[in-house]
C-alpha cells in the first residue's frame, strides 16, 4: 500500500503559502505546454497536480530562497536551518529566462509545478532536513517511510524502495542468490481543490507503480543490475548501465513507469558492509529534469537510509534476543497442581528495556503441595536477566529437595554471593499445602503478599521482611498462616507498587484497596475470576506510573477436603502389602470408586512391597481424591527407584514396569527424611 505524503496540508488563513513546510508553490493558472504531457496512464504511479494561483508577497517578505541573493537584507545575520523539509523555491531570475524558460536546459517549467532546487543552500537545507527525518526512525518501517516522506514531493514525484529479502544482520554472510523485494512506494496524490489550497486526500488505492513493477527481483551475478549495485553511486535512468539494469529490477512491465530523459535516478542502498537494496526516484515528464547535483542528493539520502536500515535490523535482532531470553527465563506455562489455581503476568519496564530481573515460578512438591516463588534482581539489563535465570534454576533445584522455605532462601543467598559481591535480589518463597489448608512463607527483603478472602476483605500479610539475597550472614524466618478455601494470594514485585509518584507502602495500600473493590463486584460468595483479577490489578497503573518491570503471580486456594483424604502408617513387615490393599479397598468403596479397586490394589501392593523391603521406619500410605485418584507411599530410604527392563529369568523387578503401564502418571521425589513414590489414576 502507498501512503500519501504528509506535505499536503491546507494552508491556514494568514500564513504565507511560500512558507517552506512541504507544500508546493502555486502560480497563476496557465495551460501546460503541448510537450509536457503526464506519465502514460499505464505507467503513472501518481496523478498530475493541476496548476493553481500563486501568492507572491507584495512586501518582499517571502522566504529567503524566493529572492535573489543580492536583495536579501542583513545578510550577516545567521539564519537557523528549518527543522522541516523546505519546499522548492520558485523561479530564480539569475537562472531562468523569459516565460519561465530555464537557462541551462532551455526547458519551460509549467506553472504550478515544483521546480528544481536552485542554489547550494537550498540543497543543503533539504538534505539536512531529510536526513534528520530519516534518522528519527528506530525500526525498519519508520526509516523507509522517512525516506519516502522526505523525498516526495520535494525532491521527486514518486519513489520505489527495494530491500534485500531477507535482510542480512551484522556480519552474517547471506547464502543463496540476492533477492530484492519492493518494500514501499510513495507518490504525489492527484486530487487538489480549486480554492488555492490543498485538500486532505483520502488514502489512495495501491499505486500503479506497485502493480506495474515486479515485487521480487533476483539479482543475476554479473548482470547489469549487479554492476550498478556494486558501483554504489546513483546513476540517471538514461545512462547505459541503468537502461540495462532497470528492466531487471522493475520487471517486464516496469520499464513503462520510467519517464524519458534525466527524470529517474537509480540509487543503490549500501550499508556498512554490503548493498542492502536500491531506491528509484521518479519525476513526471512535465517537471524539470534532475540535474547532476541531484545525484549527490540521492547519494546522501541513500547512504543515510542504508545506514539507518542497518541499525534498525541490528536493533530488531537485539530486541528479538532480549524477548527470547526473557521468555525462556520465565515459565512457559504454569502447572496445574491439586487444590490451587494459578495465573501470572509479566510486564517489562519499557519497550526499550525488554529484559529485567523479575521472575515468578510455581513448583509442584510432594504431597500435592506447591511452591510459589517471586523474586527481583536489581537492574534491567542482560546481566540482571542472566542472574535471575541462575537464581530461578537454583530455587527449582532446592524446591525439589523439599527444603523448608527459610532453608531455600539461605541457599539462594549463598548462591548469590558466589555469583559476585554486588549480586543483590529480593525473593519471597511460599509453600501451600492443600490438605492442611496452610501456607508457609519466608521473605528476603521482598514486598509482603496480599491475601484476598472470599468475603471481599483484603489484608497485607505480616511476614518478616528479612534481608535481601546476596547480603550474606543473615538468618531467614518462616511463618505459617491459614490459607482458607476460596482465598486468593497475590505475590508481586515492587514495580507494581512503587514508582517516582508514590512510595512502596502507599502503593501496597492502593493494591489492597483495588483488590477489595474488585471483590465487591462479584459478591461475597463468589471470588472474582483469577485472570480478570490480574488484569484489574495491572489497570491500577496509570500512564507514566511504571519505572520498573512487573512480575505478578496469583494463587486461588481450593484445597482438598478432609473427607477426600485417607492416610495410614504401615510397619515395615511382610504383612504390610496385604494390609495396604485392604485399606485402599475400603477407601475406594467409601468414595464410590469400586471400578478402580483391582488397579489400585495391584499398584499399591507393588509400591508398598518395594518400600517395606528397605525401610527401617514406618511407611506412610495416603490416598487423595480430586479430579484424579492419587496414591503416595513414603519411606525413609533416600535412594529413588529406577525403571528397568527385567529379564525373563528374574523373579522381581517388574513392579515399576506395571506402575508405568497402568498409571496415568507416576514419579518419585526425594525428601529430607527419605522419599515419596506416587502415581495417579483417572477417577472418571
Amino acid at each position: 500500500m502507498t501512503e500519501q505524503p504528509t506535505s499536503y496540508e491546507r494552508p491556514q488563513p494568514g500564513t504565507d503559502p511560500a512558507d517552506p513546510r512541504g507544500a508546493l508553490l502555486r502560480t497563476p493558472a496557465a495551460p501546460l505546454t503541448p510537450g509536457a504531457a503526464a506519465l502514460p496512464a499505464q505507467a503513472r504511479s501518481t496523478g498530475e497536480t493541476p496548476p493553481g494561483p500563486s501568492v507572491t508577497p507584495s512586501d518582499g517578505s517571502g522566504p529567503e530562497h524566493s529572492q535573489p541573493a543580492a536583495a536579501e537584507p542583513d545578510t550577516h545575520r545567521p539564519r537557523p536551518a528549518p527543522e522541516v523539509i523546505p519546499a522548492q523555491p520558485g523561479t530564480d531570475p539569475e537562472r531562468s529566462g523569459p516565460g519561465g524558460q530555464e537557462r541551462r536546459t532551455g526547458q519551460v517549467t509549467p506553472p504550478g509545478r515544483p521546480t528544481p532546487m536552485r542554489r547550494d543552500g537550498d540543497r543543503l537545507r533539504f538534505v539536512g532536513a531529510a536526513t534528520r527525518r530519516i534518522a528519527r526512525g528506530i525500526d525498519l518501517d519508520e526509516i523507509v517511510m522517512g525516506l519516502c516522506r522526505a523525498t516526495v514531493p520535494t525532491f521527486s514525484d514518486a519513489i520505489l524502495v527495494y530491500l534485500r529479502d531477507p535482510l542480512p544482520v551484522g556480519d552474517e554472510r547471506p547464502t543463496g542468490p540476492v533477492v530484492l523485494r519492493l518494500r514501499r512506494t510513495d507518490r504525489i496524490p492527484e486530487e487538489r481543490d480549486t480554492e488555492g489550497g490543498f485538500l486532505p486526500v483520502a488514502q489512495p488505492e495501491p499505486s500503479e507503480l506497485s502493480t506495474l513493477t515486479a515485487e521480487l527481483c533476483e539479482v543475476r551475478p554479473g548482470g547489469a543490475l549487479a554492476e550498478v549495485l556494486r558501483g554504489v553511486r546513483p546513476v540517471f535512468a538514461d545512462a547505459p548501465a541503468a537502461r540495462a539494469a532497470l528492466p531487471e529490477l522493475l520487471g517486464e512491465d516496469g520499464e513503462a513507469v520510467i519517464p524519458a530523459g534525466q527524470r529517474a535516478i537509480l540509487a543503490p542502498l549500501r550499508g556498512r558492509r554490503r548493498v542492502i537494496g536500491a531506491a528509484v526516484f521518479l519525476r513526471r515528464p512535465e517537471r524539470m529534469a534532475f540535474e547532476a547535483d541531484d545525484l549527490l542528493i540521492a547519494a546522501q539520502l541513500a547512504t543515510h537510509s542504508a545506514l539507518g536500515i542497518d541499525k534498525a535490523v541490528l536493533y530488531g535482532r537485539e530486541a528479538y534476543i532480549a524477548d527470547e531470553l526473557q521468555r525462556t527465563m520465565l515459565p512457559e506455562t504454569l502447572p496445574q497442581p491439586t487444590g490451587v489455581r494459578l495465573a501470572s503476568r509479566y510486564l517489562p519496564a519499557a519497550e526499550t528495556a525488554r529484559v529485567g530481573g523479575d521472575w515468578y515460578d510455581a513448583i509442584p512438591l510432594p504431597g500435592s503441595r506447591v511452591a510459589l516463588v517471586v523474586g527481583d534482581v536489581m537492574g534491567h539489563s542482560m546481566t540482571s536477566a542472566a542472574i535471575m535465570g541462575q537464581l530461578r534454576t537454583t530455587a527449582q533445584t532446592l524446591a525439589g529437595l523439599d527444603l523448608p522455605p527459610q532453608e531455600v532462601l539461605h541457599h539462594l543467598d549463598e548462591q548469590a554471593q558466589r555469583l559476585g559481591t554486588d549480586r543483590m535480589a529480593t525473593c519471597l518463597y511460599a509453600v501451600y499445602d492443600p490438605v492442611s489448608h496452610r501456607i508457609t512463607i519466608a521473605n528476603a527483603g521482598h514486598p509482603p503478599p496480599v491475601l484476598l478472602h472470599l468475603g471481599g476483605r483484603a489484608e497485607v500479610l505480616r511476614v518478616p521482611a528479612g534481608a535481601p539475597i546476596g547480603v550474606g550472614g543473615v538468618d531467614f524466618e518462616a511463618v505459617e498462616l491459614d490459607a482458607p478455601a476460596g482465598a486468593t494470594l497475590l505475590l508481586y514485585t515492587d514495580g507494581l507498587v512503587e514508582s517516582r509518584l508514590r512510595d512502596v507502602w502507599t502503593g501496597i495500600e492502593q493494591l489492597r484497596e483495588k483488590l477489595a473493590a474488585t471483590a465487591q463486584l462479584t459478591g461475597p460468595d463468589h471470588p472474582p475470576p483469577l485472570e480478570a483479577l490480574c488484569d484489574e490489578v495491572l489497570d491500577m497503573l496509570g500512564p507514566g506510573d511504571r519505572d520498573d518491570d512487573i512480575a505478578l503471580l496469583a494463587a486461588r486456594f481450593h484445597g482438598i477436603a478432609p473427607s477426600d483424604v485417607a492416610y495410614w502408617f504401615l510397619e515395615p513387615e511382610e504383612m504390610a502389602p496385604g494390609k495396604a490393599r485392604r485399606l485402599a479397598r475400603r477407601a475406594l468403596v467409601r468414595w464410590g470408586l469400586e471400578e478402580l479397586t483391582d488397579s489400585v490394589e495391584l499398584l499399591v501392593s507393588e509400591v508398598v512391597t518395594n518400600a517395606v523391603r528397605y525401610a527401617s521406619r514406618p511407611v506412610t500410605l495416603r490416598l487423595l481424591r480430586t479430579d484424579v485418584l492419587r496414591c503416595e507411599v513414603g519411606d525413609d530410604v533416600p535412594q529413588l527407584p529406577r525403571l528397568r527392563q527385567a529379564r525373563a529369568t528374574d523373579e522381581g523387578g517388574r513392579g515399576l514396569y506395571l506402575v508405568n503401564r497402568m498409571a496415568r502418571r507416576w514419579g518419585a521425589t526425594r525428601l529430607s527424611t527419605g522419599k515419596v513414590v506416587w502415581f495417579e489414576l483417572n477417577s472418571g
